[in-house]
């Protein structure tokens, strides 16, 4: 067993790993540009909702209020006529990268230390590299890229978004892995 406390640099350099790679995947690179199209007649769908003013939030719609209202004719009609959506609303005006890019990175590190606690409690100091980058790897996959998943299952997210972001779960695990097994305690 290898003690967590004293994986703080893998946890560490991962994590700026992680954060670096995945800024270079969103910004210098097409892959996820096609994630989020735009919608037809954005800007009539702009005025129509502004009047509403909604609160920022996750909503559905339409949305029943019990069960029974869910397998009422009248929410069935509201299904077939549509829209049907499940949509986030963000609060107006300018968008600020820096709570978010501060958030990712501290999920990274906590994708680490899950990492670094499942790979601790396996393997000892002085482990092998395949053996942590396995341990180190399959965890920071999972705390990457399976979670995503739920959203195209439950929510009808494209799959082909989800699927791209699992792709990116695969490289940050790589990059954790690696930076596990080059760091691992002798």
């Amino acid at each position: 067993m290898t003690g967590l406390a004293v994986l703080w640099l893998p946890i560490l350099v991962s994590s700026v790993l992680v954060f670096v790679v995945s800024s270079a995947i969103h910004m210098a690179s097409p892959w996820h540009k096609s994630d989020y199209p735009k919608v037809p007649n954005e800007d009539r769908l702009r005025d129509a909702l502004r009047p509403l003013a909604i609160p920022p939030g996750d909503y559905m719609v339409p949305r029943p209020s019990s069960r029974e209202e869910m397998r009422s004719p009248g929410f069935a009609d509201k299904i077939k006529q549509g829209p049907n959506l499940i949509v986030t609303v963000i609060p107006n005006g300018p968008w600020s990268m820096r709570q978010s890019l501060t958030l990712w990175f501290l999920y990274a590190v906590v994708v680490g230390a899950f990492a670094g606690y499942v790979a601790g409690r396996a393997l000892p100091p002085g482990a092998e590299f395949g053996r942590v980058f396995r341990f180190a790897g399959v965890t920071a996959f999972v705390g990457y890229a399976v979670a995503l998943w739920q959203m195209s299952i439950w929510y009808r997210r494209a799959w082909s978004t989800t699927i791209k972001a699992s792709v990116d779960g695969v490289i940050y695990a790589l990059l954790t892995a690696g930076a596990f097994g080059w760091l691992w305690p002798r």
